[in-house]
This record gives structure tokens, sequence and C-alpha cells, in this order.
């Protein structure tokens, strides 16, 4: 684990993100905030990719809790049965959506709380709706920022708990509504868990990282 870097540094490796990519996205295809709690809760162990490949279907003809009960569990296992443990996913996306349809109207509620309670909803996907869907800077905490966050010492911590609070308590506020995006997709495609591309990192000269390879 690297050390806390300072506010300056930090500023500036915010400052040199939102200069490469001013308004990043997450990558999970959506139409709706439904259907994002959906495909964000499918994600658990899976890529973005494969599940983007899933739902392009699935979410034409089931865009609602209603019409998602309407399909049935069997019939959307049949839309995402390529995704990691889609039959467990499958029972929580019916249980989800039965509870947004009996306890909320259909709608989807906007707090952290409420998410949580539903079936297969933990905290990094609650934090990834209210962000990108509310505009809410809340920090999801995949293994991408967790990754990222210790080795370059911008947001270290020993669990995920710790290194949301590291982001939220270090990384100037101005930054804290794409802060998540830029880290995962810094972690992503460049800070890499096996292979990081130092060479080419825009950050390169203020990471803590002692195993650059430059």
């Amino acid at each position: 684990m690297a050390k806390q870097l300072g506010y300056h540094q930090i500023r500036e490796i915010f400052t040199r993100f939102h200069d490469a990519d001013p308004e990043p996205k997450g990558e999970l295809e959506h139409v709706n905030v439904y259907t994002l709690v959906v495909a964000v809760a499918l994600s658990a162990q899976a890529t973005d990719v494969g599940v983007n490949k899933a739902t392009r279907a699935l979410f034409k003809i089931a865009d609602t809790p209603q019409k998602m009960l309407d399909l049935g569990e069997e019939g959307l296992i049949e839309h995402i049965k390529t995704i990691g443990l889609f039959r467990q996913k499958a029972k929580n996306v019916i249980k989800l959506s039965r509870i947004l349809v009996d306890e909320y109207g259909g709608e989807v509620p906007n707090s952290r709380a409420a998410l949580q309670s539903l079936p297969g909803v933990g905290r990094k996907t609650a934090n990834v709706v209210l962000n990108m869907w509310w505009q809410y800077p809340a920090q999801a905490v995949d293994t991408h920022i967790f990754r990222v966050g210790n080795r370059t010492g911008i947001c270290p911590g020993k669990n995920v708990d710790a290194v949301e609070r590291a982001i939220e308590d270090n990384i100037p506020t101005d930054f804290q509504l794409h802060a998540h995006h830029w880290l995962i997709l810094h972690g992503r495609y460049h800070c890499k868990a096996r292979k990081p591309m130092c060479p080419t990192c825009i950050i390169r000269d203020l990471c803590e990282f002692e195993d650059k390879n430059l």
C-alpha cells in the first residue's frame, strides 16, 4: 500500500484526468434508472461488456419492474444465462422488481438505505446508481479503484470501505462527482493489474507505485 498523497498532488492528478476526459461515463448500458439498477446488479463478478451483450435484447422487452415480473424468472434466465451466477441474479432481479412494484409504486428509490434493502443490491451497486442517475457524489469502490487507490497513493485503504472514505476525505470536492469513473477507467485501461502501462500513464510522475515499469 502506497502512502497517502498530499492535496496538491491529488488535485493535479484529477486535473489531468479531467483534461483528458471531462465527462467520464460508466460503461453499463441502460435506458432508465430501473434498468441501471438491474445492469449493475448483474455486473457483480462479470464484465460490463458481457452484461451489455445480455441486456440489449432484455431491456427492449423488460424496462420496468412490472414488465420484468411479466417476463418471469425463467424468461429472464434465457436472456442472462451467459452471465456468471445467472440463476441467483435472476432470483434477485425478480425479487427486487416485486418489491419496487409493491412498496415503491414501480419507482426506484433514491436513498442509499432503500436501495441497499433490495435483493442483490449492495453498497457498491447503490453508490453506482446514486452517482450515475442522480448525480450524487457517491463512490463505488470496485477492484479497479481498490487497486489504483492503493498502488498510486490517491486513496489507499485496507478494504473497500477505507478506500471509499479516503476518496471522500482526500479528493477535492469539485472532482468528487466523477472521481470513481476516472479511477475505474484508469484501472481498466491503464493501471492494469498484471501489466500497468506506466510508460504512457498521464500521472506517472505523481504516482507512488514503487514497481513502475518505465
